[in-house]
């Protein structure tokens, strides 16, 4: 069903009241189930990536690194999604998922040495406390048609639709509005419904392709692109955690069941420039930003659990460790210093290969020709 003939999915209201739409109906029982402390997980999630992500911003700006995408504004659709899934899942982010990757045990210092430039890649996708977390992906797209090429996979190996969800598996890929038009996305759909995949495709529609506007970049709701496909496709307010949390968990069962890929789009907005080498002033107007921001999805939650009689303790104690997480990562980051020069040549090929080899001593003579051993 796609978004012309059904309404958006929400739960709170801007104001951050219980008001669920006509199209959440059917998520109210899975959304009405959650507990307490899992209530008060999404937030201190959502909260505290926002800290790590103004520090990470403020660390490039102080020339510790070379780039940043803040992920500002876009908490709840990444933190309901990534708490969705389960263990077995495989999570193929784009570049900005910084809060689906903590979630699954990813070091956020590993994210600052891929922007640092001391890193080739971030962490180890196969190392298990990073959650079957794959890479950051700085190509447009290209991670839907690496997901897919997974999910295949597992319907191949018979690792999904077997009927034991504590076995069965599924992918999420997370893309952009701007990722949406790429061809790499599309393709990556033609084959996840022919195939009958166990994918979700989450696109983060956040209304601003760096500097063109979602309206330039189609004339229908994004949603629409994945329904052609014959792809059951929801749209969801991406500012609601409750409601990015209920339509994920439904589509990552649903495709993990063997029912077929599955699209989410969450409608969100990008409070904060695209990259730290953006400027948005240049492109937006700030009457559209002072909108977005009065939907918070971090006050919009706050609000909420404080009507449910959340202590002011709580906000307090995650707010400090948010503090101390930003912290954290702050002394991290400016403790590292370069790699090894001969870490260039380690992962060329996957077995010792003699032509790498030989470079590799042909650098060392070549860095011990030079006063102090160093070039």
């Amino acid at each position: 069903m796609t978004s012309s003939e059904t309404e958006l999915v929400r739960v709170l209201d801007q104001d951050g009241r219980y008001a669920p739409s006509p199209a959440a109906e059917q998520y109210l029982p899975l959304i009405e189930a959650i507990g307490d402390a899992e209530l008060e997980q999404f937030y201190r999630d959502m909260s505290i990536i926002r800290a790590i992500d103004t520090q990470a911003t403020n660390l490039q700006r102080q020339g510790q690194l070379a780039l940043w995408p803040p992920s500002r504004g876009q908490e709840a659709a990444q933190v309901g999604s990534a708490r969705a899934t389960r263990a077995q899942d495989t999570i193929f982010p784009s570049y900005r998922e910084h809060a689906v990757t903590r979630i699954r045990g990813v070091d956020p210092l590993d994210i600052i040495k891929l922007m640092r430039g001391v890193s080739h890649g971030g962490w180890d996708p196969t190392d298990p406390k990073n959650g079957n977390t794959r890479l950051y992906t700085l190509v447009l797209g290209s991670q839907a048609l690496h997901a897919t090429g997974y999910a295949m996979g597992l319907s191949f190996d018979g690792r999904t639709g077997t009927g034991d969800p504590e076995r069965d598996e599924a992918v999420i890929v997370y893309y952009g509005d701007g990722a949406s038009s790429q061809g790499d996305v599309h393709e990556a759909m033609v084959f996840a419904a022919s195939y009958q995949a166990p994918s979700v495709f989450f696109l983060q529609n956040n209304h601003w392709a760096i500097s063109v506007p979602v309206t330039t970049q189609s004339r229908v709701p994004l949603v629409e692109r994945s329904a052609g496909y014959g792809i059951p496709s929801v749209r969801v307010d991406g500012n609601d955690v409750l409601a990015s949390y209920a339509v994920s968990r439904v589509a990552l069962d649903e495709a993990r069941s063997g029912q077929g890929p599955r699209a989410i789009e969450a409608v969100t907005y990008r409070l904060g420039a695209h990259t730290t080498s953006d400027d948005p002033t240049k492109y937006r107007h700030t009457d559209e930003e002072d909108i977005w921001a009065l939907r918070d999805p971090i006050v919009r939650m706050r609000t909420f659990l404080e009507g449910r009689g959340a202590a002011a303790s709580f906000f307090d104690d995650v707010d400090a460790e948010g503090a101390d997480a930003a912290e954290d990562l702050r002394a991290r980051t400016v403790e590292l210093g370069p790699p090894p020069v001969s870490r260039m040549f380690d992962h060329v090929y996957s077995d010792p290969h003699p032509l790498i080899e030989e470079q590799k001593a042909w650098q060392a003579k070549y860095e011990a020709s030079f006063e102090g051993g160093q070039a």
